[in-house]
């Protein structure tokens, strides 16, 4: 891991929503290689700032640049900045109408620009990859909700993104699912793919992430090493936080 280059630079952060400031003044950044985990209690600003960083959301104040690339600059294209940084939803976000190969094409003829043999062949390599090969000619109503979320780790990969953003990609899922998802990811960890992670999932965390950032109230409250996060927090609030998550 390059410890010295920041793929994602979040730089004073602020966000309103009319009289309501969900985002205040948050920085933090994920090197290359690096897991950076988000997590806080509900309301807390987190699934609003990992929006921010593909510009799902704009902010007022700050700036965010990803892979040396501005945020904030008129000159930046944010479709193609987009599509280099793959989104994982917590409501899996697939196109009903189309079957999983061609959920995992479209994007890439239409924003790669390649052509229908390599995208299906790239379809096919990743739909493997999350163990879903032999569904590939199914609709995403035919598959469990596990099934749907692998299918859309598969396709934000098949962008060939420099990063993963991952918005509570298991909260939606029956607890019997959540694993299935969760290896999935551990395995790109293992892989060396920058990932910022919004999730309860604190076993993921301890096993994967280099850092966590902890939220409370729309403020970065504590931003440390794994370790240092769950054997000493520094603040009230995470230890609070910590409590009822690691006891139920």
């Amino acid at each position: 891991m390059n410890a010295n280059r920041a793929v994602i630079d979040i730089r004073g952060i602020d966000k309103w929503y009319g009289n309501h400031h969900v985002l205040k003044q948050c920085s933090t950044h994920v090197n290359k290689g690096e897991i950076v985990v988000v997590c806080g209690p509900s309301g807390s600003g987190k699934s609003t700032l990992i929006k921010t960083v593909n510009a799902l959301e704009p902010f007022q104040n700050g700036d965010i640049v990803v892979d040396g690339t501005s945020l904030r600059a008129k000159s930046t294209n944010l479709p193609k900045l987009r599509s280099r940084v793959g989104m994982v939803f917590q409501h899996f976000e697939l196109f009903p109408h189309l079957d999983l190969t061609r959920n995992l094409t479209l994007a890439q003829r239409i924003v790669l620009g390649r052509d229908e043999g390599c995208a299906r062949t790239k379809a096919r390599e990743l739909l493997d990859r999350v163990g879903l090969s032999a569904h590939a000619h199914k609709y995403p109503a035919q598959l469990s909700g596990g099934q749907q979320q692998r299918v859309a780790i598969a396709r934000a990969l098949s962008m060939d993104p420099m990063a993963m953003l991952f918005d509570e990609p298991t909260s939606a899922l029956d607890p019997e699912m959540v694993n299935e998802v969760l290896d999935v990811m551990v395995e790109l960890a293992r892989e060396g793919m920058t990932m910022m992670v919004v999730t309860h999932e604190m076993g993921f965390a301890k096993r994967v992430a280099h850092r966590v950032v902890f939220m409370e109230d729309g403020a970065i409250i504590e931003d440390s090493p794994t370790d240092v996060f769950f054997q000493d927090a520094a603040s009230a609030a995470a230890k609070r936080f910590l409590s009822r998550i690691l006891h139920h």
